[in-house]
């Protein structure tokens, strides 16, 4: 912060497009989609008119007793797109709470399926009761609130956190270790939870393929519920609506967030099973309620913004149109494989990560190099010594071949 204020911000007034325009007038391609969620590009008619129409109607009421119209729609849609078997849709406002939701759903699910019926048809013998760890990956990130904290693994973000966080159990992102942990911990675990194919805040990591679908098989064998994270990847991004769909997998409970509304308005759900949703059923008397309720939920405005966005997708056949741009993208960037300077370039659909040699972190190589950026009309945003490219899914080709020169010319000039 003592460095920042010493600069003068960059106020950013509109966006039309893949671009933003600064106080000044200056135009910039908008290269990490506005924080990973902007999907059209911004002013897309199409969603500003549908939020227009909705505020002639009702900007807010609650889903506390009570129900809405766009965010009923909005739940059959999501139900329609999702991987087969997600049936219930918990709306909240951020991928991190999406993500807290998650968690609680399925430590009180355990605690509270513990009839005789359902212990008899249970796959394990274990007391439900016992259930209340979780089993996490090295690296993860699943956002900044407490819980989303406590399953994360990143000391630079979490570390200073950690009097506060419950313990989760750590490993590495590698099925043999996984096996292992599900052996050693099934009987105490409720749940693991990871980020579909790549760990985006860590730096683009790409997991080993086929490592979601042995999680899910390995999920069914030892009676653990699988929490898969989407906030990043969903929507279009890796070139399927979700990254679960690349290996045929459906999680227990998906959060999603970011791109639900095309990067207008701040959503997120958390999808889940019949099964899961059937372990709240009960009476008012028993108090088996999933008491967790967010002032905003299912909000009218954010809701008729996702439902545009959804309609967008089938017809302009977005993510048909997309597998062009993404081979275009890939073909572009294997010039940055030639650089010194370039440790290794990563890419799953249109999420890109290019990194530099390792850099002390006192020199800011990354943020030097985005920063540098800006001269060519390009606004990034570094992860340490990634570069992260993630554009709007509209962008076009001309767009794709600005920012791939730009950061180019940038790591070229620096390094």
């Amino acid at each position: 912060m003592e460095e920042w204020q010493k600069e003068e911000p960059l106020v950013i007034v509109k966006g039309k497009g893949s671009y933003l325009y600064d106080s000044k007038g200056k135009k910039y391609l908008d290269g990490v989609s506005s924080l990973w969620v902007n999907v059209h590009g911004h002013r897309k008619k199409e969603i500003d008119q549908a939020i227009k129409k909705q505020i002639n109607k009702i900007a807010h009421s609650t889903l506390l007793g009570l129900a809405n119209e766009p965010s009923t729609l909005l739940a059959r849609e999501l139900i329609k797109i999702a991987p087969k078997g997600l049936k219930k849709v918990f709306y909240s406002d951020s991928g991190s709470t999406a993500v807290e939701i998650a968690l609680k759903m399925a430590f009180q699910y355990w605690q509270q399926i513990n009839s005789k019926s359902e212990a008899r048809n249970s796959k394990q013998t274990q007391n439900p009761k016992l259930k209340t760890k979780f089993i996490t990956l090295i690296n993860a990130y699943h956002g900044d609130t407490i819980g989303a904290v406590s399953v994360g693994g990143i000391d630079l973000f979490h570390q200073i956190y950690k009097p506060l966080l419950f313990d989760a159990i750590k490993v590495k992102p590698d099925a043999q270790e996984i096996e292992k942990a599900f052996k050693k911990h099934h009987l105490e675990v409720a749940a693991i939870i990871m980020e579909p194919l790549i760990q985006a805040a860590a730096g683009m990591l790409l997991e080993p393929k086929g490592l979601l679908k042995k999680v899910r098989q390995l999920c069914n064998k030892y009676n653990i519920l699988m929490i898969v994270d989407e906030v990043a990847t969903g929507f279009g991004r890796t070139g399927k609506m979700f990254a679960c769909q690349h290996e045929g997998v459906t999680p227990d409970l998906m959060c999603i967030a970011k791109g639900i509304t095309g990067g207008y308005l701040p959503v997120a759900a958390t999808l889940t099973t019949q099964k899961i949703y059937a372990g709240f059923m009960a009476t008012y008397k028993e108090q088996k309620t999933f008491f967790h309720g967010h002032t905003y939920t299912g909000n009218p405005l954010g809701c008729a913004a996702a439902l545009a966005n959804l309609e967008i997708f089938k017809k302009e056949k977005v993510l048909q149109r997309l597998q062009e741009k993404i081979r275009y993208l890939a073909k572009g960037l294997q010039g940055y494989r030639r650089l010194k300077k370039v440790k290794e370039v990563r890419q799953i659909g249109m999420m890109v990560g290019i990194e530099l040699i390792d850099y002390p972190w006192e020199e800011k190589m990354g943020v030097k190099v985005c920063s540098n950026c800006k001269k060519y009309g390009v606004l990034l945003r570094p992860l340490g010594n990634v570069i992260v490219l993630m554009p709007p899914l509209s962008i076009s080709k001309n767009e794709i071949d600005l920012l791939l020169k730009a950061v180019y010319k940038s790591i070229k000039e620096l390094l």
